[in-house]
């Protein structure tokens, strides 16, 4: 058995591995599920929280480069803990396009293992960590990005997206 603050590592998928399922309902609670972008390159990232500052660029900023991703034939979602009401607010308060996906129980943050420990007040929690997954047409993840940043990832992701091509 690893230790409990190396679980998290253990977990953590990489390059050439399956892309887990998930399904999950977006801001119009409508459900979305991996098997939809068979045939297409999606790019899935999962952020902490909506309308935190670090959250709030990164969609933005996906956003803004959704019509370079469409061009390339690649979908972008945004998964986080926050509820399908909280998306449509996040979302319209800030002219989001992309998608975001609700992950109430976590149960795709931990199958895509962007879950860590962290200590808040003495209680040590399984947290979300920010994670940028391209998962190509076939399903497989051709990269998988954890601890990123959130100015200029949407960018980096796009380049990576057109080095698939």
């Amino acid at each position: 058995m690893l230790p409990e603050k190396h679980e998290a590592e253990y977990l953590m998928l990489k390059a050439g591995d399956r892309a887990p399922d998930f399904s999950n309902p977006d801001a119009d609670m409508n459900i979305v599920e991996l098997s939809q972008f068979r045939g297409k390159t999606l790019v899935l990232y999962f952020y902490v929280r909506d309308d935190t500052p670090g959250c709030t660029v990164e969609a933005i900023e996906f956003s803004e480069l959704e019509n370079d991703f469409a061009k390339l034939d690649a979908t972008v979602l945004g998964v986080s803990r926050d509820d399908c009401i909280k998306h449509g607010e996040f979302r319209d308060k800030h002219g989001i396009s992309v998608r975001l996906l609700a992950d109430k129980e976590l149960t795709t943050s931990e199958r895509y293992g962007v879950l860590q420990d962290k200590e808040v007040d003495g209680v040590v929690r399984k947290s979300p960590v920010r994670a940028t997954f391209v998962i190509d047409k076939q399903g497989v993840i051709r990269h998988a990005l954890y601890g990123v940043s959130s100015r200029g990832h949407a960018e980096e992701v796009l380049q990576l997206v057109k080095e698939l091509k």
